[in-house]
C-alpha cells in the first residue's frame, strides 16, 4: 500500500470525503502555501490571506461530503478566486451603501439648514418691508408680492405709473444696506 503523501490528488479527495484526517493534512501540505501565495497576490494583505486560505480548508473538510469535483487543484484555485472576488464585490457595495448613506445625511441636513436660514432671511425681509411707510409698503407688496405690474397697481391706487415706479425704488433703495448684507452672510453660511 502507498504512502498518503504518494496518492494522487483524486485518491486523497476520495479518502477525504470519507472523513480521513490523514488525507485532509495530505491536501493541505500540498496546496496551503501555493494558495496562501494566490491569496496575498490578490489581497495584498498577509493576515487576510492566510484567513482566506484557512476558511477555504475550513469549508472543504465541513462540506467534504457534499463536493464533488473532477480536479481537486481546480476546485481549490476557482474557491480562492470567488473568495476574492466575493470580497472585493462586498467592500465595493459596502463602500457605495456608506457613500450613499453619508451623502443622504448631508443632503437631508443640508436641505434642513437651506430652509430654515430661508425661512429666517423671509422674516428679516418681512419685518423690513413693514418698516416701511405706509404707502410704500402697499405699493411694495403689491409689486412683489401679489406680482401686479406698474400699470396694474397704478390703476388700482390711482396713481401714475412714474409714481409706482418711484415708490418701488424707494422702498429697495431703504431696504438694499439694510439686507444686503444679511442676504450675502446667509448665503455663505
Amino acid at each position: 500500500m502507498l504512502a498518503i503523501n504518494q496518492l494522487s490528488d483524486e485518491e486523497l479527495f476520495a479518502l477525504l470525503q470519507g472523513g480521513n484526517h490523514g488525507a485532509y493534512t495530505e491536501i493541505y501540505k500540498r496546496y496551503s502555501r501555493l494558495l496562501y501565495l494566490q491569496a496575498y497576490k490578490k489581497l495584498g494583505e498577509r493576515e487576510m490571506a492566510m484567513d482566506f486560505t484557512q476558511d477555504l480548508f475550513t469549508t472543504l473538510w465541513v462540506k467534504r461530503s457534499e463536493i464533488h469535483i473532477k480536479t481537486l487543484s481546480a476546485y481549490l484555485y476557482t474557491s480562492l478566486r470567488n473568495r476574492t472576488l466575493d470580497y472585493f464585490a462586498n467592500r465595493i457595495l459596502k463602500h457605495n451603501y456608506i457613500s450613499f448613506v453619508e451623502n443622504y445625511e448631508f443632503q437631508q441636513n443640508d436641505l434642513a439648514d437651506h430652509l430654515i436660514r430661508e425661512k429666517q432671511l423671509m422674516q428679516m425681509i418681512d419685518k423690513e418691508i413693514a418698516a416701511l411707510p405706509k404707502k410704500m409698503r402697499h405699493v411694495f407688496e403689491m409689486s412683489r408680492k401679489e406680482h401686479l405690474s406698474h400699470k396694474e397697481i397704478a390703476l388700482k391706487l390711482d396713481l401714475s405709473e412714474q409714481t409706482v415706479r418711484k415708490q418701488i425704488q424707494n422702498a429697495l433703495k431703504i431696504m438694499r444696506p439694510k439686507l444686503g448684507v444679511l442676504v450675502v452672510f446667509y448665503c455663505l453660511m
